[in-house]
């Protein structure tokens, strides 16, 4: 079966399983916040419509000068890009024909951007068995020869995160062996206030890498924002491989505000923590695995049942419940499956039908 690349495709699952057009899903597959796009938004898109009219500001200076304020470093090490994915592969064209290592499983276009720009990669896992613990003894044996090392932090799908300490040992590292770290911090706005970004990091490591999103938090995939953060060196170099106005002008008309809606943030962590802990009390009573997710997703597969994870997957979509499948998953091969957490009464409705399946499994 031909499974789709990424969650968020509902229709596309309709037609692999030949479903009625007019069936309705709820989507757990696409890891957004149910509380957005914030109540502001479309009134402030609606007044920012004549910038349709003009070019936008090519250096998107008042954005970028908003993003280097908002995460206290430098406006030169600031790049605004058309979502995360531009970003990944700007970084994958600087290391053209290099050799990367990607810790798996993890956000698939990693891979893709270093095929797409010739990069020799070499694959290793988390420790599943142990709550996704990053393998540092494989990582840094192999970092010898590499130019850069992917990760994602917290990890796409587990939701897992990398401790600070690991990520140091790392960083060290790569200033030996002259290896860049990129880590993909794309669900960092969901992280508890007691895990902290990386970007102050920036100030002492020249060789780490960080990409950003802002589509998540703010339910806003379609508008496609995200942003990197490097050295002003790499910086500068990526800012002549990016594509003319790669950023339109709606997008660097909202990103200022979006920053600056600080209690949007933390309604959204106020929910997370309410649901996240109920859900995770509720699948342990069931006997259910899921991952140690800090943010608003999580892997889950049956314990009683480990192998019947497809055949949940398809009793789930039949209780209109979809969930992302981990087949393209380098390591999970379909062995989990990875579900967001959404809204209350939604929440409510994938542990019903959870409660119906191990009543009749």
């Amino acid at each position: 079966m031909k499974w789709p690349n990424h969650g968020g495709q509902p229709e596309a699952i309709k037609k692999l399983l030949h479903m009625n057009d007019e069936k309705k899903l709820l989507d757990f597959s696409a890891n957004l916040n149910p509380l957005g796009p914030p109540n502001w938004l479309q009134e402030s898109l609606n007044n920012s419509y004549e910038v349709i009219c003009r070019y936008p500001d090519p250096t998107y200076s008042t954005s970028s000068a908003r993003v280097a304020n908002h995460e206290g470093i430098d406006p030169d090490k600031v790049l605004l890009t058309n979502g995360g994915a531009e970003a990944i592969f700007l970084v994958a064209k600087y290391f053209e024909q290099g050799k990367a290592l990607i810790v798996h499983p993890t956000f698939l276009e990693y891979e893709r951007a270093c095929k797409h720009y010739h990069i020799d990669v070499e694959d290793i896992f988390y420790k599943q068995e142990n709550n996704f613990k990053l393998p540092m003894e494989t990582i840094t044996e192999k970092l010898t020869d590499k130019n850069i090392l992917f990760l994602c932090r917290p990890n796409n799908p587990s939701g897992t995160v990398i401790p600070e300490e690991d990520i140091k040992v790392l960083l060290e590292e790569g200033k030996k062996t002259d290896t860049y770290i990129a880590v993909d911090e794309a669900f960092v706005d969901f992280l508890p206030a007691s895990i902290p970004t990386l970007s102050a990091w920036l100030h002492t490591y020249s060789n780490l890498i960080l990409f950003r999103s802002l589509t998540k938090m703010y339910t806003i995939p379609g508008l496609r924002i995200g942003y990197m953060m490097a050295d002003a060196s790499i910086i500068n170099q990526l800012k002549k491989e990016q594509i003319p106005w790669s950023i339109n002008g709606l997008v660097d008309a909202v990103v200022p505000k979006l920053l600056e809606d600080n209690r949007f943030v933390e309604q959204t962590s106020n929910w997370l923590h309410e649901q996240s802990n109920y859900i995770y009390r509720t699948l342990k009573q069931l006997n259910f695995y899921f991952s140690a997710s800090s943010v608003n997703f999580y892997l889950l597969r049956d314990n009683l049942q480990p192998k019947r994870t497809e055949e949940l997957f398809h009793f789930l979509v039949g209780h209109g419940i979809l969930a992302r499948h981990t087949h393209n998953f380098k390591g999970l091969n379909g062995k989990y499956l990875r579900i967001a957490i959404r809204s209350k009464e939604e929440n409510e409705q994938l542990l019903t039908a959870l409660r119906k399946w191990r009543e009749t499994s």
